[in-house]
Formats: C-alpha cells, structure tokens, sequence
C-alpha cells in the first residue's frame, strides 16, 4: 500500500478545512460613474471655506479615508493644526489625521482634553473614543467620573470602554440608556450601536416607542441595525427616504456600520440630496462598502 507523505496530507486537511468555511460577504460593486461621482463629493466638501460647512468638511475627511482615500486629506488638514483656535475644531481636524494614519495629533486632543477650559473637552473625548484611543487615561476617566455634563461623561465612557472594555464604563452607558436624560438615551444609543453587543438589542428596541423626538428614535433605530437586528436594518433603510435630512444623514452613516449593502440604490440616489451632510455621508458609505 502506497503511503501518501505527512506534509502532503496535511496540506490536503487544511484545503478541506479553508474550503469550508462561509464566503466573505460580498462588499459593494459600484459602476465607475457612481465612484468617481462619490470621490468627486467628497473631495469638494472636504477643502469648503464656509465656516458653517466645517463639520461637513470633516465627515468628507472622515468619508475619504474610510473609502482608502486617507493620504488626500493630510496635505489639506495638517498645516491647518498650527492656526486653528477653536478647540472643537482643532480636536475636528486632529481626529481625522489620527484616523488617516497620523499619530503625532493624539497630543493635540489629549491637550484639549487637559485643559481648565471646559469648551472642548467633549469633542476631545469624543475624537480619542473615535480613534480608538484615550490620550491621558487619568484624565479621561477624571472626564468620565466628574465631567458633570453628561455629553462628556458619556465621551468619556466611552473612550474608555472601547479601549480597555472598563466594566464601570460600560454599566454608566447603559444606564444612560435606560434612563430619562434626552441626550443621555440619544448617545448611549450611538456608542452602543459600535461597541456594544446583541444583550443590547432588546433594551434599545424598548426605547423605541418612548423615544422623546424622531432624531433620538433614528439614532436607536441605527443602532439595532449595526447590532444585527433584522427590523431596525429594515428601518434604518425607510429613514434613508425620511423628510428630516438629520435622520436621513445619520442613517447613510450608519449604514456603513451594518454592512447595509441592501441600500445600495438608495445611498446612490442620496448623492443627489439636497442636504449637504446627507451626500457626504451617502458617498462615504457607498466608497466604505465596495472597498
């Protein structure tokens, strides 16, 4: 009997094994007019002059780097940190190179957040739980413990859960959650959408019908979808066609983060939207989708 060598048996074990598993789930395949069309968005809002166009400009960052388009937005952003004097602002541009691939510019939001001035400590918080990151970790959960306002203890969390899984930070989350505070249900809902798990599907779904405006009930509507849940995808795609352009916004962004390849059509006809924020947001998830 003809003895089949070890290494090669091996090898035949491991084919079997690889061709078993589940094939990775198809991303998006844009035509090359709806890519160049998105690219082309992007890239306008992001070198906008309008101050009141600033934060689109930062999305459009944010949408080109997620897109693989990251190297065009540091030559735009970077000589821009030595004269911006808003501290929100410059936490706006520090986070996108951090998100770009640049590391010198966590010393510029861990600065911000250290400050006596309390202006920008939220934005900081917010970009460091961002980037995955939480510049001074003494500081941010001195942010997280005794912020006050509780935009900035919930930043704070979440900086530190997405980090270093901090239980405490976790268990205040969900709390806010749970509880009455508006803004508290509204960001709670967001961070849990992106770090949360599927023990948060219900709790989110029970908010639902108490939800005290449309935007908040869309921020927990996206959530569900990111989460896995069947019913919010289905109504985080109705939100694509709602008449507040903020929810229609926030549901092409999280769109990406459900891996929504359903909304497809919809998101490319977003790119003639009216609304600013809404093409940004459309053309960066179609880019996100189809890398």
């Amino acid at each position: 009997m003809m003895r089949i060598p070890l290494f090669l048996s091996i090898t035949a074990i491991l084919f079997m094994a690889f061709s078993t598993l589940p094939a990775k789930e198809p991303a998006m395949t844009l035509s090359s007019e709806i890519r160049t069309k998105a690219l082309g968005i992007l890239r306008e809002a992001l070198v906008l002059e309008d101050p009141e166009k600033f934060w689109v400009s930062m999305h459009a960052a944010e949408g080109l780097t997620l897109g693989g388009h990251g190297d065009e937005i540091i030559p735009v952003l970077e000589p821009k940190l030595s004269t911006e004097k808003d501290g929100q602002r410059l936490c706006g541009l520090a986070r996108e190179l951090v998100r770009a691939g640049e590391r010198e510019p966590i010393e510029v939001l861990t600065e911000v957040l250290r400050r006596e001035d309390p202006y920008g400590h939220t934005h900081a918080a917010e970009s460091l739980y961002k980037v995955v990151e939480v510049g001074d970790a003494v500081v941010m959960r001195e942010r997280f413990e005794k912020g006050g306002d509780i935009k900035l203890r919930l930043m704070a969390a979440a900086a530190l859960a997405r980090k270093d899984g901090d239980a405490a930070a976790y268990t205040f989350i969900r709390e806010c959650r749970d509880g009455k505070d508006p803004d508290g249900l509204q960001i709670a809902a967001w961070i849990l959408g992106i770090i949360g798990d599927k023990s948060d599907i219900e709790p989110l779904r029970k908010r639902l019908a108490d939800a005290p405006t449309p935007v908040i009930r869309g921020y927990v509507v996206n959530a569900l979808a990111v989460l896995g849940d069947p019913e919010g995808l289905a109504m985080l795609t109705r939100d694509l066609d709602d008449e507040d352009p903020m929810i229609r916004t926030y549901a092409a962004t999280f769109a990406g983060d459900a891996k929504a390849y359903s909304t497809q059509a919809r998101l490319e006809a977003m790119l003639d939207d009216p609304f600013a924020d809404a093409r940004v947001r459309a053309a960066q998830t179609l880019l996100q989708l189809s890398r």
